[in-house]
């Protein structure tokens, strides 16, 4: 991992963000604060999407639009390709 990417996602953040998507939960930006103390998880959905093609589903709630993110339920988690930080939760997702 680049110093680039560790600036913008801890290692901690995107394991955790990968973790609980996994887990079948329903994650969003005030869950990660409360969690991981994290603030980027836009960002690490949008790269786990882009980049490793993870078929995140995205709903807006309330008036605010805050967005709430989970895992698709039709997705092959045995076909998902990890960021190099949550390598380790490849091995449960099969």
């Amino acid at each position: 991992m680049s110093q680039h990417e560790k600036f913008y996602s801890s290692p901690t953040q995107v394991f955790w963000c990968c973790k609980a998507l996994l887990e079948g939960r329903t994650i969003s930006h005030k869950t990660e604060i409360r969690e991981v103390r994290g603030w980027r998880l836009g960002a690490i959905v949008h790269r786990l999407k882009s980049s490793y093609g993870w078929p995140i589903l995205t709903e807006y709630r309330g008036p605010e639009n805050v967005a709430y993110y989970r895992l698709s339920p039709d997705c092959d988690r045995s076909k998902l390709r990890f960021p190099p930080s949550a390598r380790a939760l490849s091995e449960d997702a099969a």
